[in-house]
């Protein structure tokens, strides 16, 4: 599901379409998506399908929390695809920052944790998902090393050959004016910094998060 909105926004929709897509998602009205062309209204129609599917299991379940965050998952998504559609529109190279504070969340990492709390039962209680949108460090490094390693060892190759928003090489690249060769180098410095990060926190003792949540 996430892979063809990936593509929708990646390959197929123009940014007038895309706008108007993200706009449906981010307030949930249906009814917009008349003006959608065809294969995004498909497409909406099977993700609201999946959706329901979630409200009611979780629901059964007695949690029917988990269907908020599962929204609010997808409307962070959407925001950060427009984002980069945006860029790549208008032929903008963000700095590093600004690249990885959209690209953590673009990786799919933080909707693919939430959607799988929402499929663990009552150990991903309300307090797991309230922490989790806290957006906390552990997350971060999670999902920036995924990132950053996707875009170092193939962006490049294949996502800049069909056009793409500028990877993490590109940007650092620009940003401070080296070498392809100098922005790997310190791309995995922060890529070592990362796991670092990963590893600390996942050793930390927290209380009020269940093990099986960290792990």
């Amino acid at each position: 599901m996430l892979s063809v909105m990936d593509d929708i926004y990646d390959v197929h929709g123009t940014i007038e379409e895309l706008e108007l897509f993200t706009k449906v998602v981010e307030s949930w009205d249906i009814s917009m998506k008349d003006q959608l062309p065809d294969y995004m209204k498909a497409y909406l129609d099977a993700f609201l399908d999946f959706y329901a599917e979630i409200e009611a299991v979780t629901t059964k379940e007695g949690r029917p929390f988990c269907i908020h965050y599962a929204k609010e998952a997808v409307k962070k998504q959407v925001r950060a695809y427009i984002t980069e559609a945006r860029w790549f529109n208008s032929d903008y190279v963000p700095t590093l920052e600004e690249y990885i504070s959209v690209a953590v969340i673009s990786s799919t990492y933080p909707i693919l944790i939430t959607l799988s709390f929402c499929g663990m039962g009552e150990v991903a209680s309300k307090e797991v998902f309230d922490w989790l949108f806290t957006e906390p460090k552990l997350l971060y490094a999670a999902s920036g090393l995924a990132r950053l390693i996707d875009d170092i060892r193939s962006m490049r190759y294949f996502e800049q050959e069909r056009g793409h928003v500028a990877s993490a090489v590109e940007c650092y690249m620009k940003q401070h004016g080296v070498s392809q060769q100098e922005a790997y180098d310190e791309l995995y410095k922060i890529v070592i910094n990362l796991w670092k990060d990963l590893n600390e926190e996942l050793l930390k003792e927290t209380a009020d998060i269940p093990k099986p949540i960290l792990m």
